[in-house]
């Protein structure tokens, strides 16, 4: 039944579209004591999406292209920044935590590395819930660490917005789990799925 059908009654088996605005953010690194991982304060996210290089070969006046790597494009997400808790703060110790130390010392010599950066943020999870509040698409960032925090526009005085804080992410692969009943891949069918998985 197409989710724009007008049977409304107890035995309709209606299902709303995806919504944008029907979404969940969570950095498994960030704990209770600074908000909980749940990012109430998460305004937009930007989902995962990938791109397939393709090598080329030409034969006579004929071009045919090979697939070759995969390539996941960054994710973005924009936070309001609370001031209990802080996420300026939060975001400054994440990048303590990946090894980055002001250099203040020259006997320090500590430095940024992947493990590290990955374990500071944690999980990355953007998930796609329903009316009810139940997930639909659950997608998680593999390896993902910050590239980049911006912590909010220019101050104004004239200006009453909202101080806003820009991350951007890389990671190497995402997962998504989807609790469609019906998915289908090629020519056959699985129930619940989780694809992307390696």
């Amino acid at each position: 039944m197409p989710f724009w059908s007008t049977n409304f009654g107890e035995s309709a088996d209606l299902k709303d579209p995806k919504r944008k605005f029907r979404f969940t953010v969570e950095f498994t690194g960030i704990n209770a004591s600074q908000g909980g991982s749940f990012l109430w304060y998460a305004k937009t996210a930007t989902k995962p999406s990938f791109a397939v290089n393709a090598a080329e070969h030409k034969y006579l006046n004929h071009t045919f292209f090979y697939p070759g790597a995969v390539t996941w494009a960054e994710v973005t997400i924009t936070l309001v920044d609370p001031s209990e808790p802080d996420m300026t703060a939060t975001f400054a110790d994440i990048l303590q935590a990946s090894g980055y130390r002001v250099p203040t010392d020259s006997t320090e010599f500590t430095t940024i590395s992947k493990a590290k950066a990955a374990s500071a943020l944690g999980s990355v999870i953007v998930t796609q819930i329903d009316a009810e509040g139940g997930e639909l698409d659950k997608w998680t960032l593999i390896n993902a660490f910050v590239s980049d925090v911006k912590f909010g526009d220019s101050l104004a005085y004239g200006d009453d917005e909202l101080v806003e804080l820009s991350l951007t992410l890389k990671y190497d692969w995402a997962t998504c789990e989807t609790t469609n009943p019906s998915v289908a891949v090629g020519e056959g069918t699985t129930q619940g799925t989780e694809f992307f998985k390696v």
